[in-house]
């Protein structure tokens, strides 16, 4: 049975080149930077470390929010 997940495609690469991150156009990424690369629609989401952090952290919590539910229905 194929499991089923609620992670977008997404994974950690550098930046090849300069750019701002898309979440906050104050957060510059410089080449060689670690970053959020999400699949959204037919391209990607670059996020920079700060920002990936605060996005993985909250939804961590919500989806330990869910399982919770989960466990005492």
């Amino acid at each position: 049975m194929a499991r089923k997940s609620l992670v977008q495609r997404s994974e950690v690469d550098q930046t090849l080149k300069s750019h701002n991150c898309k979440a906050s156009s104050k957060h510059r990424l410089q080449p060689g930077d670690p970053r959020l690369k999400v699949h959204v629609d037919r391209s990607y989401a670059h996020y920079c470390k700060e920002c990936a952090l605060k996005i993985i952290e909250a939804d961590i919590t919500k989806l330990q929010a869910l399982a919770e539910q989960l466990r005492n229905s």
